[in-house]
């Protein structure tokens, strides 16, 4: 199960003026989230605790997507996750002071994500693969969509792995750190990766096929959710991405990249009541993750008020101001600023008022 936590980085991230700062931040997020003008704008730029990464050699026994730090041997979280989490542990406390920050919130976030977005994928069934370059595949299941069977989840090889990172980091014992989840996204994410443009054309054309696959999906979307609530202090539990997507406790999170390629009638139909179940499973509901173009769906969002913040980033920030006018003064908005969506043009349109930003000014 690996060494013992490190007394140095046990205190340092453990470190009760640390909490503080943390708390102080998420009080002032808490405030945006009731709606208050914040005294200053919100600016939200995490850290993740990471190791050297090393290229995988062939496609078993992958490493990828590990940010690189130049002061931690490499250790291959798919071999050895305590490991791996202990030296993740070692770097957040070499840049614990970030988090003193007074303008900027810099949480430190402890999250590897197996697998990529293609964790639930492989957990499903899904021949899962790295290309050369270490960017993760995945093959479409040769079945149909209403042949989709619910997994054993907990005799899976992939969830075990992403239950012993919890456990690691559980067993360190440090209060300071946000866990962030894998990518457990959503319903219709996981069905595209699962089945291609057979999802799309089995809404119109198998639509009972439809519904059952996406709820055999969803089903397990929500167990790995539950398990996480059950046994992540509610504190330091955060989505994906936790360190540009931090909510106040309580708060969940779907990916909704995938909403771009189907109209309204069709999300409202078949994906909003999934997506409204999954983000219930928290006590406060919370966010959907946008980075393409999904306005149709507005009118189905602003309906949805479990719904509680929008995080837009890419082609989804371009639209912006439609969102803020559109979707209810109740809701949030995490924006990564781009060309044309500038600082300056987002505090103009919200004058600070429910916005969150995810830069570094």
């Amino acid at each position: 199960m690996g060494a013992a936590p490190d007394l140095p980085v046990y205190r340092i991230l453990s470190d009760n003026g640390l909490i503080n700062a943390r708390e102080r931040h998420i009080a002032r997020l808490q405030e945006i989230y009731e709606g208050k003008k914040p005294a200053r704008p919100f600016f939200l730029f995490g850290i993740t605790g990471n190791i050297n990464g090393v290229a995988p050699p062939a496609q078993s026994n992958p490493l990828a997507g590990i940010a690189q730090s130049t002061s931690l041997a490499p250790v291959d979280p798919y071999v050895d996750a305590e490991s791996w989490v202990a030296k993740a542990l070692e770097d957040l406390a070499q840049r614990a002071d970030a988090l003193r920050d007074e303008t900027v919130f810099r949480p430190l976030c402890l999250e590897f994500g197996p697998y990529g977005v293609h964790f639930i994928d492989r957990i499903l069934g899904a021949h899962v693969y790295t290309s050369p370059d270490g960017t993760w595949w995945v093959d479409y299941l040769s079945g149909e969509v209403g042949a989709l069977r619910a997994p054993d989840l907990f005799a899976h090889d992939t969830w075990s792995l992403a239950r012993r990172f919890a456990m690691a980091f559980l067993g360190a014992g440090v209060t300071v750190p946000f866990f962030g989840l894998p990518t457990i996204a959503s319903a219709l994410n996981i069905a595209l990766n699962l089945h291609g443009e057979k999802i799309l054309l089995a809404f119109y054309e198998e639509p009972d096929a439809a519904r059952r696959g996406l709820r055999i999906i969803n089903r397990v979307l929500c167990e790995t959710h539950r398990w996480y609530l059950a046994n992540i202090p509610h504190a330091q539990l955060q989505p994906v991405i936790a360190q540009n997507r931090c909510q106040p406790p309580g708060h969940g999170q779907l990916c909704g990249c995938s909403t771009q390629l189907v109209s309204r009638h069709v999300y409202q139909e078949f994906i909003a009541p999934l997506d409204e179940e999954l983000i219930s499973v928290y006590p406060n509901g919370g966010m959907i993750h946008l980075c393409g173009s999904h306005t149709q769906h507005i009118p189905v969002w602003r309906a949805m008020k479990r719904m509680r913040a929008f995080q837009l980033n890419d082609r989804a920030a371009e639209d912006f101001e439609q969102y803020y006018r559109e979707l209810g003064d109740d809701r949030i908005f995490y924006i990564n600023p781009t060309e044309n969506v500038t600082i300056e043009r987002i505090l103009k349109v919200t004058d600070g008022r429910r916005v969150v930003i995810i830069a570094d000014p």
